[in-house]
């Protein structure tokens, strides 16, 4: 990502986000298998990672101590009555306040000392005590090798693997590269911290990177992450290219860190690839010769680190002044080729290093993921990864041309690029990680599309990944994860996030449901989308709502009563009276807010091009986006293929000042003395049409 423009093992403790308490369990276990006799023991590990009101995550490990097992079913018991809401790595069910996590496809097997590990999302009222007792496959925790426990007289039910291979708790087979990208599974971006382009890390207003940083990213679940890094103003001039040695002692003591904790790392040569590797058709021999003296020493550098660090070869390739498609990928397969290479001969773990190669653009457009193909073909080595980036389809992304829904084109255009990249790579056996991904409106800030649209997209993301056997990798310039404080900015999308690894999620059309200030209250429905889950039913805090009397479901239709919504907005203050859980059989709720509105009212106004804010009274609306058009029925302002204007880049609501702001970006293409009628599109359904005429450089807004 183009940054502002789009933007060994230590021996310490984690910090996490409340202390942890622990319950650790010596436990026997059946062994799954036709040996007549087996010696079973096994040691499990409970840890509740963090909690919080009504809520608590918990990571469960379970050791092998005895013979090899291949299936298995660990249950206990709540002391407190907790419910497991969510879960990973194990498929959880519960009855009452007992539960049973069984293993899902991909790590059913525990060698003698190997372990596995899943964790889970709980709830818990009045206390949060750790369960005391443990049984492995029917067998009683009773500590250490507990001699020898008979086979089972019936084969207990086969667990249905998951549609995807998500990440092994224990590390995969040396040489598999498939394996290792699925242990990769999910990733994280250190995103605009070492590809900064400036003095250091800290150079687009992000804070120094800490141990502290690594290890609260590695808790939140993530097994992989990306650290991109520009060289460009880190090393000195021909023919050496010598890269400072502060700068590549301090990436490396930060790859220390994370292999510690860990991760899968990447690295790579990051923003490099528009400062100057760009100009490879005009400037070929120097450009290659000042890349492949940079991975000459990183390679070097690195070489005797562990097998889970990975090289990517180079950031979103691409090139200024070429012929065409065909030149572009010889460059790119030149680069591709070199750095392969030089990274096999360098010695040391680099022999067998996994690498990772880019398509043009890091695009999933067919003759680009072709160009890549024809790449790996002739290189034909096994430890090789291909890459993409996905920032979703366009409109949508960054909230132009009406694109404010996740409807079937942006479904379908996830589909389209996922599919090329599993048909051309994973079905041939070679792993492909979607490097970055995320939405480009969030390098701007994150409502720039609407909340509940982009939690069904981030929904359907992980789950087609899943499906396909991508590796993701979310970027996050610190838009995301709180660098200081270690939280999520907005903790319901990493909830979605998260969920999205493992499972579905039912959603529905909507997650605001408009009730009208005056007048009368009326029933509102929805539609559900299941996908795949059950309705469970609709809960205010910890209050459930009565089906038949709040709500009735008809199909995939939910309707909430009148008298329900009388009840929720009471006195009927303008915006969010009350927020509902839908909850299915799988994944994250989903929350539906009910909002008291009236139609939003605006105001005549004169200012500057510079910076034009109309008055607008917003009276608990929200809004979608906005057209312009001439008289004559013309689409004006930027992008004028359009009538639907850019959100936030072209014009921006400020519900804090009342105001919704029209930017120079917007005047700069606006006819001069030309009246352009603008309609605002609202959430409510509400359209509201405003006039503005630019003068110079003087705008007057009026409401007819």
């Amino acid at each position: 990502m183009l940054g502002f423009f789009r933007t060994a093992r230590r021996a310490r403790t984690r910090v996490g986000l409340v202390a942890a308490t622990a319950a650790t369990l010596v436990a026997g276990t059946a062994l799954l298998a036709t040996n007549a006799q087996a010696a079973a023991g096994c040691r499990v590990t409970y840890t509740t990672a963090s909690q919080w009101a009504g809520g608590f995550t918990a990571d469960v490990a379970v050791t092998n101590l005895g013979d090899p097992v291949n299936g298995w079913s660990l249950r206990w018991t709540f002391p407190s009555g907790q419910q497991v809401t969510q879960a990973w790595n194990a498929s959880v069910s519960s009855s009452g306040a007992q539960v049973t996590a069984t293993n899902v496809g991909y790590n059913g097997a525990i060698a003698t000392n190997g372990s596995v590990s899943f964790g889970f999302n709980g709830s818990w009222s009045g206390a949060n005590t750790a369960p005391t007792s443990f049984t492995l496959n029917g067998v009683a925790c009773t500590g250490g090798v507990g001699g020898t426990t008979p086979p089972p007289t019936t084969t207990p039910p086969p667990t249905t693997p998951p549609p995807t291979t998500p990440p092994p708790t224990t590390p995969p087979p040396a040489g598999d590269a498939m394996a290792a990208v699925a242990a990769m599974q999910p990733g994280w971006n250190l995103g605009n911290s070492f590809d900064a382009v400036g003095a250091d890390e800290t150079a687009w207003g992000n804070p120094r990177v800490t141990q502290a940083l690594l290890d609260n990213v590695r808790a939140q679940g993530f097994n992989s992450i990306r650290i991109p890094v520009t060289w460009s103003n880190h090393h000195g001039g021909a023919p050496n290219y010598t890269i400072d040695a502060a700068w590549l002692s301090r990436v490396h003591e930060v790859v220390d860190w994370a292999l510690a904790d860990g991760f899968y790392v990447v690295i790579n040569i990051h923003h490099d690839s528009w400062q100057w590797i760009n100009t490879m058709p005009t400037d070929r021999t120097t450009v290659l010769n000042r890349y492949n003296a940079l991975w000459t020493q990183i390679a070097a550098a690195f070489r005797g680190s562990s097998s889970k660090l990975v090289f990517e070869s180079v950031n979103e390739p691409q090139f200024t002044g070429s012929s065409g498609d065909a030149q572009n990928a010889t460059l790119l397969n030149e680069l591709n080729t070199s750095f392969q290479r030089i990274v096999r001969q360098s010695g040391g773990n680099n022999a067998t290093r996994l690498l990772v190669l880019p398509t043009l653009h890091t695009s999933a457009e067919q003759a680009r993921v072709d160009e890549l193909v024809s790449t790996f073909n002739a290189l034909n080595d096994p430890n090789l990864i291909a890459t993409v980036h996905f920032y979703g389809y366009w409109p949508f992304s960054v909230n132009i041309a009406g694109g404010t829904t996740f409807d079937a084109t942006v479904q379908q255009d996830l589909t389209d690029q996922f599919d090329r990249v599993y048909t051309a790579f994973v079905t041939r056996n070679i792993p492909v990680i979607i490097g970055e991904y995320g939405l480009l409106g969030f390098d701007r800030h994150t409502g720039t599309i609407e909340q509940g649209e982009k939690l069904k997209f981030f929904e359907f993301l992980g789950h087609y990944a899943r499906s396909r056997k991508l590796t993701t990798q979310l970027w996050d310039n610190g838009q995301h994860f709180d660098r200081t404080s270690f939280v999520w900015k907005d903790p319901e999308l990493f909830a979605q996030i998260r969920s999205s690894w493992t499972t579905r999620s039912g959603t529905a059309s909507r997650d605001q449901v408009y009730v009208p200030r005056t007048g009368t209250i009326t029933a509102k429905s929805l539609t559900l989308n299941l996908n795949g889950t059950t309705f469970q039913g609709l809960r205010q805090g910890t209050t459930d709502l009565v089906n038949g009397v709040d709500y009735t479901v008809s199909g995939s239709t939910l309707t909430l009563t009148a008298s329900a919504l009388t009840r929720l907005v009471g006195s009927r203050a303008y915006g969010v009276n009350a927020n509902l859980q839908a909850r299915f059989s799988a994944g994250v709720p989903w929350r539906i807010s009910i909002v008291t509105y009236d139609p939003p009212v605006l105001g005549n106004a004169t200012g500057p091009t510079g910076g034009f804010n109309l008055p607008a009274q917003f009276r608990g609306d929200q809004l979608a986006t906005m057209e312009a058009k001439y008289a004559d029925g013309s689409n004006a302002g930027p992008q004028n293929w359009t009538p639907f204007k850019e959100f936030d880049v072209t014009f921006a609501p400020n519900y804090s000042s009342n105001t919704i702001t029209l930017k120079p970006e917007f005047f700069a293409e606006v006819n001069d003395g030309q009246r352009v009628t603008l309609t605002f599109h609202f959430w409510s359904g509400t359209k509201l049409t405003y006039y503005v005429t630019k003068s110079g450089g003087t705008v007057t807004g009026t409401v007819s």
